[in-house]
């Protein structure tokens, strides 16, 4: 399993949600910092939950740094986009 579909599969576990993106953006880091040469080193998650309805933008990014933080010690940079 890619780390995209982990990344996915956490949160669907974690949260209700009504939609989810996850796109693998590694390829438009390749040679700057943090790119590992694996593919699999920057994201990008849009996301909405009706758990993070209400929420200040930080502690909604922070819920979902909290359940990503395995895969967060394995990749250089995730961007959230709460909807």
């Amino acid at each position: 399993m890619g780390m995209s579909e982990r990344i996915e599969q956490k949160i669907r576990e974690a949260l209700p949600v009504s939609f989810l993106d996850v796109v693998n953006e590694s390829a438009k880091h390749v040679g700057h910092a943090g790119d590992d040469g694996s593919g699999e080193s920057h994201f990008k998650v849009v996301i909405s939950s009706i758990a993070l309805n209400g929420m200040p933008r930080v502690n909604a990014q922070r819920r979902i740094y909290q359940i990503l933080e395995e895969e967060m010690g394995q990749i250089h940079a995730i961007s959230i986009k709460i909807v």
